[in-house]
């Protein structure tokens, strides 16, 4: 008798440890967190990966990012740039992640920091995803296919946020950074630039573009906010 409702209890605990078993977060989108300082910190994340950039009004500060993995709670984090500090690209960095009423609270060596939800993708947001430049045009609009190679331009979209960032993992190198919000309708694709690496002079400038999807590609044309041609040919990244 004693064994039996032994047996029970452990399997009524069993039971109730997979019911309430946590499934993996869906931390895919956009998330912002408020420094005391004022700055904000903005997470894009998709298509596994993941990129970090503080910023003020008129000021950029920094950005990061890399390759993550999502293991029920545990975040793993492979940084391939890193603005600040280059000596930590290569390295991969781990946080308990929870998620609790459309916030995300990422726990790490240095304590836990909450990040409130901006967006999250769907299938009405058909750029989202991660994508590598890999065509240029010239001036009579032929374009050259770019060789890959260790250094890249990557472009991540959420379903309301951008952010590119052009890097060599490599070297370790770190070349610059943009990001803001966009808006798709039709043909017709407008970013609004919340930061940039190498001009805090272009924040809140909207630009708007062209833009043809076909499958893994993306054709970009347009103007850059100097006024110079933009054709280019992006593809997923995954």
């Amino acid at each position: 008798m004693i064994l039996r409702t032994f047996v029970f209890v452990v399997l009524l605990a069993t039971g109730l440890a997979m019911a309430f078993r946590l499934a993996p977060a869906n931390i895919n989108g956009a998330w912002r967190s408020s420094e005391t300082s004022g700055a904000a910190s903005v997470l894009t994340i998709i298509d596994n990966y993941l990129m970090q950039t503080t910023y003020e009004p008129n000021r950029y500060i920094s950005t990061r990012g890399g390759v993550c993995r999502l293991d029920d709670t545990k975040l793993n984090l492979t940084l391939e740039f890193d603005s600040q500090d280059s000596a930590r690209v290569g390295q991969t960095e781990s946080y308990q992640i929870a998620l609790r009423g459309g916030q995300l609270v990422l726990t790490g060596p240095s304590g836990s920091r909450t990040f409130n939800r901006l967006d999250e993708p769907t299938a009405q947001t058909p750029l989202t995803g991660l994508w590598r430049i890999t065509g240029r045009g010239n001036d009579a609009g032929q374009i050259t296919t770019m060789q890959r190679g260790a250094r890249k331009t990557l472009k991540l979209l959420t379903g309301t946020r951008f952010q590119w960032a052009a890097i060599n993992p490599q070297t370790k190198q770190f070349s610059g950074a943009g990001g803001g919000t966009y808006v798709l309708k039709d043909d017709q694709y407008t970013e609004t630039i919340d930061f940039f690496s190498r001009d805090n002079g272009r924040v809140g400038r909207s630009l708007t573009f062209k833009a043809e999807v076909d499958g893994t590609q993306w054709h970009h044309t347009g103007q850059s906010s100097t006024g110079g041609a933009v054709n280019e040919i992006w593809s997923r990244e995954k």
